[in-house]
């Protein structure tokens, strides 16, 4: 396709730049809400979100996914998309309500009640969004998604921030959520200009559900496997063991997950639309992937050396038990950072069904690692789990890559010179790292252990591995200006509405 790679560099670009305000939205709220609220009101919440972010998995069926995989798709195909979205967002509010009960009695913790009726309300908001966001992410119109993001999160952290100074408690964290949700919608129904038509029988959307159903399936396989730990902590160690492991779990969690959402988005849309060029779709797919691994390294590395001075940076001193936890959670940055690629992979070339069987062998595999950990409190839980996904590592990579045209010797090359780097960087920080122990603020610890270690780092990856051409050739895709007229990357045929 024209322009292709043009197109998926900038909209990369674009996404980055939005999960970097993302990430520092996040990251100030973080330590603003740190700074008013206790452990126990984040755990509060989280023993709530643990179970309705299961349902939001089913809430959205999937669909954005089948959207943008789809090579062709009609506007009468997208309208049935919407409405079969509003009826499970429907479903799955009133589920919750019928949840919030049973979330007292399991947690004998009367406060849940409202919460869990208060957070059913976003699933409806949500759901009158989710094909509006998929047919932006179609055509690749990543700018427009980012500031939309910008401005949706930045208008809930207004309104949370502005709840936990007049004591709202965890009432802040519902509130933000939600304004959020809202203002998304609203911008993306504002942005697209497309309103749905009838649902209509018969235009082709069995396949489409189809796939929409595998892939909520496998999100869900892996939600359950990545939140059961939640749910058993909330149960046998209490709120504040859970609001502070909650909140270590995020910190560690927040590098890879814009990355995903930033690279992976614009992945994903490209790949599909290669799926019939094997070449190009290796090549897309490992520079990608290059990318992702340049970037997660390390941020896994340095997590792992400063992660008493992150937490007492970022959380404040109430939350030092957090460190721990945090420190033992590192070694997921890396995993993560190396089998999400391979997912947008799989799913851009149709091969979801074996995605869902390596969900599968994943979730009994983790949820035994957190009942060994569970009786040792949240550290022995931590470390269950990374040591875990540890050890599922090079399995999954055998497994995924089998007969996709990408090898598991690739994918070496590929994060073999990133890796390098970051360990000799790290390894420099190391040696000197008494001296910056003397130091009187965490704040300029960090500052100047990051600085001298990601100014080494890209000098070894860029210089002494030569890694300057690649970075310099993705610039230059970036700052080249597209041609007028350029099509739309969708084959959206959009009819009469």
């Amino acid at each position: 396709m024209r322009n292709l790679k043009e197109r998926a560099v900038r909209g990369a670009f674009a996404k980055l730049c939005g999960q970097a305000v993302n990430f520092a939205l996040r990251l100030g709220f973080t330590i603003v809400l740190a700074r008013f609220l206790d452990p126990a009101d984040f755990g509060l919440v989280a023993m709530v979100t643990a179970i309705t972010g299961l349902y939001a998995m089913f809430a959205s069926g999937g669909l954005s996914a089948a959207t943008i995989q789809k090579e062709e798709i009609t506007n009468e195909q997208i309208s049935t998309l919407f409405w079969v979205n509003i009826l499970l967002g429907m479903i799955f509010g009133l589920l919750s309500l019928v949840t919030a009960p049973i979330l007292v009695w399991f947690y004998q913790e009367p406060r849940l009640f409202w919460l869990t009726v208060a957070i059913s309300v976003g699933f409806l908001i949500g759901a009158a969004g989710i094909q509006h966001s998929a047919l932006l992410e179609r055509d690749l119109r990543y700018f427009a998604v980012t500031i939309i993001g910008a401005f949706s999160q930045l208008l809930g952290i207004a309104v949370g921030v502005g709840m936990a100074i007049g004591g709202f408690a965890y009432w802040a964290l519902v509130g933000a959520t939600t304004v959020s949700t809202a203002a998304g919608t609203a911008c993306v129904w504002l942005t697209v200009a497309w309103i749905p038509g009838r649902p209509e029988r018969a235009v082709g959307v069995r396949s489409l559900l189809h796939f929409g159903g595998t892939i909520t399936l496998n999100g869900l396989i892996v939600y359950v496997a990545y939140n059961l730990e939640k749910v058993l902590l909330g149960r046998f160690w209490g709120a504040d063991a859970l609001g502070i492991y909650g909140r270590a779990y995020q910190l560690v969690n927040m590098p890879t997950e814009n990355l995903n959402s930033a690279i992976g988005g614009v992945a994903f849309a490209a790949l599909s639309r290669l799926q019939n060029e094997p070449a190009r779709l290796k090549n897309y797919f490992l520079s990608g992937y290059s990318l992702v691994a340049s970037m997660t390294i390390p941020l896994t590395l340095f997590g792992a050396i400063f992660a008493e001075d992150t937490i007492l940076v970022i959380l404040g001193p109430k939350w030092n038990a957090a460190a721990t936890i945090f420190r033992l959670l590192t070694p997921t940055i890396l995993i993560f950072g190396i089998i999400n690629p391979i997912y947008w992979l799989l799913i851009s070339i149709g091969l979801q069904v074996r995605s869902l069987k390596v969900a599968m062998v994943i979730a009994p595999l983790v949820m035994t690692a957190y009942i060994i950990g569970l009786p040792y409190g949240p550290n022995g839980v931590a470390l269950a789990y990374s040591a875990a996904m540890t050890l599922w590592l090079i399995p999954h990579v055998v497994w995924c890559l089998h007969n996709t045209g990408v090898s598991p010797w690739d994918l070496v090359r590929a994060i073999s010179r990133p890796l390098t780097s970051g360990i000799l960087a790290a390894s420099c920080v190391l040696s000197f790292e008494h001296y910056l122990d003397q130091l009187p603020s965490a704040i300029l610890r960090l500052a100047i252990g990051g600085a001298v270690m990601f100014s080494l780092y890209l000098c070894i990856l860029l210089f002494v591995f030569g890694q300057k051409t690649f970075y310099r050739d993705l610039l230059r895709d970036l700052l080249r200006r597209l041609p007028e007229g350029a099509e739309p990357a969708a084959g959206w045929t959009e009819g009469p509405v």
